[in-house]
């Protein structure tokens, strides 16, 4: 008789709805902070590598022109060349890409 009332109580755990849902959402956050997770990483690596390259582009930008950092228009050069660097590596990715 006991082994009975177990049984029927545990049909009881296992169909409890508030149960499962408490168990479904436990699940989806641990699952939603790794992708949460992911995300951050590869946003600051993206960051870093642009970073990165806009110092490259300072930085050859002083050698070849001399106090051109003290130009107005300095900061919309270097956004230019990183502006112009981007799209020609996404149009060669492109044409890998297609044939």
């Amino acid at each position: 008789m006991a082994n009975l009332k177990n049984f029927i109580n545990s049909i009881k755990e296992a169909l409890d709805p508030r149960a499962n849902l408490v168990e479904f959402s436990q699940s989806q956050a641990a699952d939603r902070d790794d992708y949460i997770k992911s995300l951050s990483t590869n946003e600051l690596k993206m960051r870093t590598d642009e970073q990165r390259l806009e110092a490259m582009v300072r930085k050859q930008l002083k050698e070849e022109f001399p106090n051109i950092e003290k130009s107005s228009s300095y900061d919309l050069l270097v956004d230019a060349v990183i502006h112009n660097y981007k799209s020609k590596q996404l149009q060669a990715t492109d044409d890998i890409e297609i044939k």
